[in-house]
């Protein structure tokens, strides 16, 4: 797994899959049976998750597989302040590393980033994300496709540009790249669908999941953190094949 937003072990293969997830719960709902349901939980702030996220669309466009991909939502930093942090200083202190460390690891992650096609860029800051949480959490009530759209907007304005995802111009602008409705008033209102993403976190962590990507294939299959094309490859056939 890769728990951390920057200073992370190379990601290795869960050989035993998690069987904890059931098919309940929020989202479990699959409009096409003929589909893999996929639960990603995920952080806007993990970059890891961006690389697990291109690594499993790979992995899908190899295979010729179709899936329905949900977003479900995870915070690495909860209790994070509407300022933010630095982020050298936040790692340095939340996972008690050196400098030469973090550029270390943040170096690895542009290189696994650039095989996949992502170019990360220059983050000075790590924000809250609990108000895209509730975006993305709207846009998955919308449909599908507009969830994934609003998820890699989202990545891209954080990870790419070093913009503050939870600055409401920010997310202003994601929804309306993505083509989520009514943004702006669910924004004006900070406790619309606060329940529902707390109660999704709620579940996720009841079942299991303590660091992200966790990417949960029809609730009975976990593979976790940023893994290689191929291993996504690889869970998708065997669940595929039942």
């Amino acid at each position: 797994m890769n728990p951390t937003p920057d200073p992370t072990p190379d990601p290795t293969p869960d050989p035993n899959p998690s069987e904890r997830p059931t098919a309940s719960g929020p989202g479990v709902a699959n409009a096409n049976a003929n589909a893999i349901a996929i639960d990603f939980v995920s952080d806007v702030a993990c970059p890891w998750c961006v690389i697990g996220l291109h690594a499993l669309e790979a992995a899908l466009v190899r295979t010729g597989l179709r899936a329905e991909i949900r977003f479900q939502p995870f915070e690495l930093n909860p209790g994070m302040s509407a300022e933010g942090e630095e982020v050298i200083a936040h790692l340095q202190a939340k996972y008690g590393i050196t400098s030469a460390q973090i550029a270390d690891n943040q170096q690895r992650i542009r290189e696994r980033g650039a095989e996949l096609g992502f170019a990360f860029g220059k983050r000075t800051r790590i924000w809250n994300t609990f108000d895209a949480h509730r975006l993305l959490h709207a846009a998955g009530e919308q449909d599908l496709a507009t969830q994934g759209r609003l998820k890699h907007a989202l990545l891209r304005a954080y990870h790419a540009e070093g913009l503050n995802p939870g600055d409401p111009e920010v997310l202003r602008r994601c929804a309306e790249q993505a083509g989520l409705r009514d943004a702006q008033a669910l924004l004006a209102d900070p406790q619309r669908h606060a329940h529902a993403v707390r109660e999704a976190q709620g579940f996720w962590q009841a079942a299991g999941i303590r660091a992200v990507p966790a990417v949960v294939l029809q609730r009975r299959q976990v593979v976790s953190g940023g893994q290689p094309v191929e291993v996504f490859e690889q869970a998708l056939r065997s669940v595929a094949a039942g």
